[in-house]
């Protein structure tokens, strides 16, 4: 079975446990996703289904996305993803649906997402670098330093930390657990934080 879903993050919470104490959890909708492709290692060069999920009004979808949606003979859908697969997993056809079923309360999962988006910043801010001392006249306070080299490479070396664009990049928060599942609301706690910001995707699979 496939053990791997997308996802939308709603927010943060509280819950309590059984012994009373109080949880800080993330809640991930996530709505079934339907199989609209299986792909395998002769015709494609990898294990994967590619699912379709979250609803879309047609008038939004381009013609060739909508060709996908009628060739497989499902419902039209905003997300088109794929889950990778170790082997080629004959359990699943086109049509059928991966939901929050596949997980259980107490799971292991690795959750992936795009995080915040922290705009341009300095290397005090992305880096935690020291500043620079402050009287007498100093002006680098906040710059970031020397980046030069001696006369031999005469360059500046390749992963040199520099300010720049901070966060909007994939990260993976590994080890994080299921609390709960409500399949009723197709939502998943999870215990902790989760990358990115709100109303963005997420794919949780077990880790």
């Amino acid at each position: 079975m496939v053990q791997a879903i997308y996802g939308k993050k709603i927010g943060s919470t509280q819950i309590y446990d059984e012994n009373g104490n109080v949880l800080c959890v993330t809640a991930i909708e996530a709505e079934p996703c339907k199989v609209m492709q299986i792909k395998n290692v002769e015709s494609d060069g990898y294990n994967a289904l590619k699912v379709g999920f979250g609803a879309v009004k047609e008038k939004r979808l381009s013609k060739p996305k909508k060709g996908e949606f009628t060739k497989a003979k499902i419902e039209s859908a905003k997300y088109m993803r794929e889950i990778r697969l170790d082997d080629f997993n004959s359990q699943y056809k086109v049509g059928d649906s991966i939901d929050v079923s596949i997980f259980n309360v107490g799971d292991i999962v690795k959750i992936t997402g795009i995080s915040r988006g922290k705009g341009f910043a300095g290397v005090i801010k992305k880096y935690h670098f020291h500043r620079g001392p402050v009287t007498h006249g100093s002006h680098s306070i906040r710059r970031t330093g020397s980046v030069g080299m001696c006369s031999t490479p005469k360059k500046v070396m390749k992963g040199k930390k520099m300010p720049g664009r901070m966060g909007g990049i994939k990260v993976t928060a590994p080890g994080t657990k299921i609390v709960d599942i409500l399949s009723e609301q197709n939502l998943i706690l999870i215990k902790g934080s989760v990358p990115g910001a709100k109303g963005t995707l997420v794919y949780v699979r077990k880790a």
